[in-house]
């Protein structure tokens, strides 16, 4: 089972959380940008966009920040933060 928790934070505190769970057959690939997906429709977000500095992030540390500079429309938080907690 693959699982991704998603949070939103402003002023070092969580405003929202959801955790998105696949247990689909897929690359891990596939699976982080599908539930990036889910977490950017549950929070009523625009997606992302994957800086170098995001991507290296998320590669070596299994999480990564989205700050206001991965987002094209404006954010009322800091920034959203994902990290897979379990993988298959």
């Amino acid at each position: 089972m693959f699982r991704l928790w998603a949070k939103t934070f402003k002023d070092n505190h969580m405003l929202q959380d959801v955790v998105i769970e696949d247990g689909s057959e897929d690359t891990r690939t596939h699976k982080v940008f599908r539930a990036l997906d889910k977490v950017c429709l549950q929070f009523d977000l625009s997606k992302p966009i994957w800086l170098d500095k995001t991507v290296a992030e998320f590669k070596r540390h299994r999480k990564a920040r989205f700050t206001r500079d991965n987002f094209i429309d404006s954010i009322d938080f800091d920034y959203l933060e994902i990290q897979i907690i379990e993988e298959d």
